[in-house]
């Protein structure tokens, strides 16, 4: 699991989308040489701003950290970049489910009128567009670059499954690796029915337990007993979900980025995955170097 160097806060967070947009030029620089029309999709687009912490009501939100600047400011950037990117994509789809973020989002299509007819705003939930999307367009002549940026734990295995499907769909997704998947993992093991259910919602497989908990011998005042416990690190729940994204795609970057907060407790986890055969190599090359 990669780290970063560089100072947290404004000039982390520029950091990072600076290398997103890195991305996205090489990307559309080797497309258009290619006879595909190639689309940048944006799962979680909120408003295609960035939004400075101090402009939130903190007390809104259950997890307070994502205030800080170094993780707002990225998850929220990423649609505007897009658009920002030269050479073009041929199209723009940004998926909000939030009605009030939609307006936003038009705003923004607006101040972009050489681009607007081509900038497509869908209203609905991620999850349940992407696999119609994916699993029912034609892709044979298509290509994408897809953000999954959602704050939590929102983004189905049944929907990374279709991406993958499409042979076509380079994806970068944001794993809520501390904000969410660790803090489910209790040290004793005692987990709901409710919260297995949400880890295998996003692992898209109950084999979680075996990999995080392990049954170990321990003596107390009542002699030897036998107890499950919590037996993982960030480093290896990042391991698990790197191993659940390469049994499905022919390309993942081997080494993803830990998004860290001013104490250094990592975030989410910054991956990449490339569905098309041909262009994984190329493609993981390139999403790498960034990474690191």
């Amino acid at each position: 699991m990669q780290n970063t160097k560089h100072n947290f806060g404004g000039q982390w967070t520029e950091e990072k989308l600076r290398r997103v947009k890195k991305y996205l030029v090489a990307y559309a620089t080797i497309m258009n040489k290619q006879q595909f029309r190639f689309a940048f999709i944006d799962a979680f687009a909120e408003t295609g701003y960035r939004i400075l912490p101090d402009e939130q009501n903190g007390s809104q939100l259950a997890m307070p950290e994502l205030l800080e600047d170094d993780t707002r400011t990225f998850v929220e950037g990423s649609a505007k970049i897009a658009l920002d990117v030269r050479p073009r994509f041929s199209n723009y789809i940004f998926i909000e489910r939030d009605a009030k973020k939609i307006v936003e989002l038009e705003k923004l299509r607006n101040s972009y009128p050489e681009l607007s007819k081509d900038v497509f705003i869908v209203n609905k939930d991620a999850n349940e567009w992407l696999q119609d999307r994916c699993r029912n367009y034609t892709w044979k002549k298509g290509r994408a670059v897809l953000f999954l940026d959602p704050y939590g734990m929102q983004v189905s295995w049944s929907t990374i499954e279709a991406i993958a499907e499409t042979k076509a769909i380079d994806l970068w997704i944001l794993f809520p690796l501390g904000v969410a998947v660790n803090r489910l993992l209790r040290r004793d093991a005692q987990i709901s029915p409710a919260i297995r259910k949400r880890l295998n919602f996003i692992f898209g497989s109950p084999d979680w337990y075996q990999a995080f908990y392990q049954k170990k011998r321990k003596e107390d005042l009542f002699g030897e007993n036998e107890a499950t416990i919590k037996d993982c690190s960030f480093d290896s729940i990042a391991e698990y979900f790197v191993n659940r994204l390469l049994s499905i795609f022919p390309g993942v970057a081997p080494k993803p980025l830990a998004l860290r907060n001013s104490k250094n407790i990592p975030l989410y986890l910054l991956c990449f995955a490339a569905a098309n055969v041909k262009g994984a190599k190329t493609a993981i090359k390139i999403a790498q170097e960034i990474l690191n």
